[in-house]
């Protein structure tokens, strides 16, 4: 088949048709997907149904994929695939959501010094109402803020913490000590450039705690604006996922959350691979 793309939205973001990664991907395979997965920041392969194997391999083309701390997450046997299931050791849903933390925008990994280069998931089992991954395109959205809101946060320096998302959205302590000490917090320039396109976007999300050299309450503040300014309806697609849909995007120019479903009555099931990027 003759490879082509079918864009999602105006400013990023494909659906890519006449590549079967299930059958694995050769060199120029890969140079496709690797190109448009830089031109387009969000790329969709429907319908594939890729085995956890072969899912850790695509992921390793695309560079060192993450081992994630919370370990509870792995899927037995692949260390590198965080597993998001609602359903119980019958198949049946369990009433309880696997990690609410996705469902407040975010960046995956942006609490590592190096953070998520690419992501990419396997949708195995999709409820039928809810359930959608929104992404968001920063770069469009750092394009768009105003002159004075772009040099006030030139230079700035943020602070991205795993133990300040988790806790504050999950209601409790998901992660143990060893784990908050296996992550410790790190700081990034909150401004970004996108070493392939060159544009510039805002590097916050949830995990974004406080500003470094700036007052603990005055950096919240500052961050939780700027992330409810950035984020404007025209630079997000919603992404409504069919049984083995494959999508990846670039965590260096897109943030990206969850929506809610019924987890008592509705199956959910996602496994996620993320591949870590260059300190920015």
């Amino acid at each position: 088949m003759t490879v082509e793309m079918h864009p999602l939205n105006p400013y990023f973001g494909a659906d890519i048709t006449g590549i079967d990664v299930s059958k694995g991907v050769d060199d120029a395979e890969f140079s496709q997907i690797w190109d448009n997965f830089n031109e387009y920041g969000l790329i969709s392969l429907r319908g594939q149904h890729l085995s956890v194997d072969d899912q850790v391999k695509l992921g390793r083309r695309f560079g060192d994929v993450q081992i994630h701390v919370m370990n509870q997450y792995h899927i037995s046997g692949h260390p590198e695939v965080y597993y998001l299931s609602n359903l119980d050791e019958d198949g049946n849903p369990n009433g309880k959501h696997p990690d609410k933390g996705t469902m407040f925008w975010h960046t995956d990994g942006s609490w590592r010094d190096r953070p998520g280069l690419a992501t990419i998931m396997v949708a195995e089992i999709i409820p039928d109402e809810g359930g959608e991954t929104h992404f968001y395109c920063t770069e469009a959205g750092y394009a768009a803020l105003d002159d004075d809101t772009k040099t006030k946060v030139q230079g700035l320096r943020v602070t991205h913490n795993l133990d300040f998302s988790r806790n504050r959205r999950h209601g409790e302590e998901p992660m143990t000590e060893a784990q908050k000490k296996a992550a410790p917090p790190v700081t990034h320039p909150m401004v970004r450039t996108h070493p392939v396109t060159g544009r510039k976007s805002l590097f916050l999300g949830d995990h974004a705690e406080c500003i470094e050299g700036m007052d603990y309450e005055e950096g919240r503040k500052l961050i939780e604006e700027l992330n409810a300014q950035m984020v404007r309806p025209e630079f997000v697609y919603a992404h409504k996922y069919r049984p083995g849909d494959i999508i990846a995007w670039d965590n260096r120019r897109t943030l990206h959350k969850s929506t809610p479903y019924d987890v008592a009555t509705e199956r959910r099931v996602m496994r996620r691979t993320t591949i870590l990027g260059d300190p920015p």
